[in-house]
């Protein structure tokens, strides 16, 4: 894995975490002012969050494969 591979690898994982942590943060809020829309917001969080990772394993894929 050459060093460019490398950081294209960690900055794709970085942002994946940035954005399941903004997510998680953010549905935290919306749960907080409607309790009872919590499973609603559950999922939706759960659903943004595995599309976040997928791009996050393409990016890291992609990193490896071009190292």
């Amino acid at each position: 894995m050459t060093g460019l591979a490398a950081v294209g690898a960690g900055i794709a994982v970085l942002g994946a975490g940035l954005g399941i942590g903004r997510i998680g943060g953010s549905a935290m809020d919306a749960i907080a002012r409607q309790p009872e829309a919590t499973s609603k917001i559950q999922t939706a969080m759960i659903i943004a969050a595995a599309l976040i990772e997928g791009v996050a394993l393409f990016g890291v894929v992609v990193g490896l494969l071009q190292g």
